[in-house]
Order: C-alpha cells, then structure tokens, then sequence
C-alpha cells in the first residue's frame, strides 16, 4: 500500500511543563516522524489562561496555540539538532488542581480527521478516557496503543482512604483501558497490570545528556582530571511522594552512617516548604533549591545520584544522570528494572544497603558507557522498541486476518466483542450527564469545551456525539 500510515499520539501535558507526559511523547513524535516513512501527529491539551498561570513555571504563559507550538518545536529542535516534521494539534484541557493534572474535555479524538485515523497511541490511556464522551477510540481507529506512565495506585494508596481507592481505581483503569485499548504497553512492571499488556521501556533520553556523557568521558580521558568534583544530589519535582519522603528518613535514619554526607536536593513542588523544614532538622549537610534543567551546567561535576523513589514507573532523571555517565543509588523496585543493565546503577534492598551504596559510590569512580549502553538508553533504540511491540506493520493486514478466521472463533470473538460494546456503550451513557461526570471526579464543565476554549482552538460550535 502506497498511503502512508498515520500516528497520532495524544498526550496529556505539554511544555513548558517539564513532566514526563509532556517530553517523552514530544520526543516519540520526532524520532517517529524521523525518517520519513509515516506521518506523525503529536495531539496535546491547550490551556486558557487561567490555567497556563497555574501549571506552567516562570510565570510563563501563551496568547495563542500557534505560539506555544512554536515554544515547543525551538525546545526540541535544540536538543535532537534535526527539523521534526510531524504535526502538532491541540485539544481543550482544563487543570484539574486536586488531582495535579490536565483533563480533557469534550471528545478530543474529533480532533483526527476520520481519513486519518490510521494508528492512535494514547500516552496515559486511563487519564485521557477516565471521563470520555464521544466516538469510541476503537471504532475511530484501526489500531489503539495505550502506554502506561504513571503508577497511579502507588500516589493513592498514600493519600486519605488510599487502600479503598487504590481497589476501585484499580478496576476503573482496567475497564477503561479494557474497551479502549488495543494494545497495551507497560513502561515497567510497576504498573498495574492490564489484559494484553507487554512490559517494555519504550522512553528514551534526551540526545543532550548523552552529549554530555560523552564529553566528560573524553574530556577526562584526554587531560586526566577529574571529572567529577561534587558529591550527591537529587532532582525531581518537590513532593513528598516524588522520592523526597523516603531519602529523607533514610538520611534522618542513618546520620551516625553517613556523617561527612552532603546533598544538594534540587525541585519546585506544593511541599518544598515542608522539605525544606524536614532537612534543616537533620545533622547532616542537606541542602535545598529551586528546580533547575537537569541539563544545565550546574549539575555537571556531581558524581551520585541518589533515587530512593519507589512512586515511579521508569525514572527520566535516573535515566538521564547515568547518560551523563554518574552513579545513581537506587532502590530494588520494578522500576528500576531497565537500569540494572548499566554498571553504574547501584541497587539497594534495605536501608543498611542504602548506606552501603551511597558510601561506596562516593568512593569510586563511574565505569564509562559502551557504545552499546549509551546507545541502548538512546530514543533511537526506544523507537525501534516501540516499532517492536507495538507491531505497527501488522496494522493494515487486520481486515484480512479478520475474514479468514475460522467460523468457530469467529463467534468467541463476537460474544467477546458484544460484551466488549455493552460495557463501552455503559460508560458512554454514564459519562453524558453532568451529575455522573462529577461523581466520578470530572472537573465541572468538562462535557464540552467553553466559548472561551473554542474561540481559542477555532473550533465549531458543540455537536452531537455518537459511540
């Protein structure tokens, strides 16, 4: 078939708002639509005013979709030294403050054209569908790819009531993602599981850190000094369930083991304060700062990296400090699965395995990468990954898979695909009306886009939705 295929992938957040969702998306766009071969689309959420005040840093904000694109396309083309040539559109969001997270609203699948609808990925499927209203993705799209980012059950379980809500979440997502869903890709086991689901790390790392890798390396080989003048620090946003909580009380637990220690905690967050309470109370040298750009120079000469954080699926920043060729200290989670491969990821059990590694990590000197390793953390290696699992080359023989079935599976598949329609159909019913939305957790409003939002977008006035 000659008509190249066609990806869109909707996200659900965007730059300038430096989290997970919005840069990893960004870079599977560009490398996707790298080499020419199929047509990329990056859907991501536009936020009025009000809201750009509320989640994007440094008070920056956008008059227009247009200039935000252009924010965007100057950060990426920066960092990956190539013109992308995907498409970028964007669909109405609204902030929802209780949940720290942009939400759709109205049916942003409309968003495709329907000559279009080839292949959709959906970064964070059960955030995008939680509250969906509108055409069934499947029935939109010849292929639905859902990857799974966050370990949402973790965040819930440490709030009020956590365990309950982790159990109705729990089956909320998996019937979400169930009638949505093609295809399921797990970044690493520390999610939830879900039915046809496939575990596999299909984020890669920002071309910059790689740079800087291989110029400390070089830089120290060449004039044989040393590369690394700091100690340890950490970097994340600043919440207590971003990692902070647990290396605090290890550093409160362990101060006898780790005199001498000092550590440069770097992050914006709703509990800096709070942090900031916690770490001048200990008797070790902990110091706090605002966020900063893993990649500015600043963070060049530290050694160690200290990742006690188990709330993550696959760490981008624990990704990105052995890119630039450090140590990281981290736990024996799920998570950190994809990193044992690297010699300069150190794997704790316990506390006293904490210590252990932290003091040993100082000590030494990191093992510089392979070509092979430094390659394997690239988005090069992340794409054809992704190409891998998610067998997009498969997608236009699914009509003619479908025909030559045997008539006794076809019939299994058929009870299964009722079942399958009568639980989509339950969720489009509830999900129309205002009240139910708000029992579940939708932001009020959220049905459709407000005159502001379409002014803003240029979209039409609202219509009807079918399933």
């Amino acid at each position: 078939m000659d008509r190249k295929q066609h990806i869109a992938i909707f996200t659900t957040a965007s730059l300038p708002w430096m989290t997970g969702t919005a840069v990893n998306p960004l870079f599977r766009a560009a490398y996707l639509a790298k080499d020419g071969e199929r047509k990329v689309t990056l859907v991501i959420p536009w936020l009025s005013l009000k809201d750009q005040k509320l989640v994007y840093p440094n008070n920056t904000t956008f008059g227009s979709p247009s200039e935000q694109e252009s924010f965007i396309r100057q950060w990426l083309e920066e960092r990956t030294a190539f013109i992308s040539g995907f498409v970028i559109r964007f669909y109405p969001g609204k902030f929802a403050v209780d949940k720290r997270s942009i939400l759709p609203v109205g049916d942003i699948s409309e968003i495709i054209p329907d000559e279009e609808a080839d292949i959709a990925v959906l970064e964070e499927p059960e955030h995008l569908t939680w509250f969906h209203h509108g055409k069934r993705w499947k029935t939109k799209f010849r292929l639905v790819i859902g990857i799974i980012h966050t370990n949402y059950l973790e965040y819930v379980k440490r709030e009020k009531n956590g365990q309950f809500q982790a159990f109705l979440l729990k089956y909320v997502n998996s019937w979400v993602v169930s009638i949505y869903c093609h295809k399921v890709i797990r970044l690493s086991a520390a999610t939830q599981d879900y039915p046809r689901s496939i575990i596999c790390n299909v984020h890669g790392v920002n071309p910059k850190f790689l740079e800087i890798g291989k110029e400390r390396f070089e830089q120290q080989h060449s004039s044989n000094h040393q590369a690394f003048t700091k100690g340890a620090y950490y970097i994340g946003k600043m919440i207590w369930n971003k990692g902070y909580g647990e290396l605090l009380k290890l550093l409160n637990d362990h101060q006898k083991e780790l005199a001498g220690l000092e550590i440069d905690l770097y992050g914006n967050g709703e509990d800096s304060d709070q942090v900031k309470e916690a770490a001048n109370k200990l008797k070790l040298t902990v110091r706090v700062h605002p966020g900063r750009d893993h990649a500015d120079p600043l963070f060049l000469d530290y050694k160690v990296f200290l990742n006690p954080s188990t709330t993550d699926v696959v760490c981008t920043t624990t990704a990105e400090a052995l890119a630039m060729g450090k140590i990281v200290v981290c736990a024996n989670h799920p998570s950190n699965d994809f990193f044992k491969q690297f010699p300069n990821c150190r794997i704790y059990d316990d506390d006293n395995g904490f210590v252990e590694a932290t003091c040993k990590a100082l000590s030494e000197e990191p093992v510089p990468l392979t070509d092979a390793q430094r390659y394997e953390l690239s988005w090069e290696a992340a794409t054809e990954r992704f190409l891998k699992v998610s067998e997009l080359n498969q997608v236009f023989a699914t009509e003619r898979e479908k025909n030559s079935s045997k008539e006794f599976a076809s019939v299994s598949l058929n009870l299964w695909k009722s079942m399958e329609d009568t639980s989509a159909y339950f969720h489009h019913l509830a999900l129309g009306f205002e009240t139910t939305r708000r029992a579940f957790g939708a932001i009020p409003g959220s049905l459709q886009p407000d005159e502001e939002q379409r002014k803003e977008l240029g979209l039409a006035t609202s219509s009807k939705h079918s399933l």
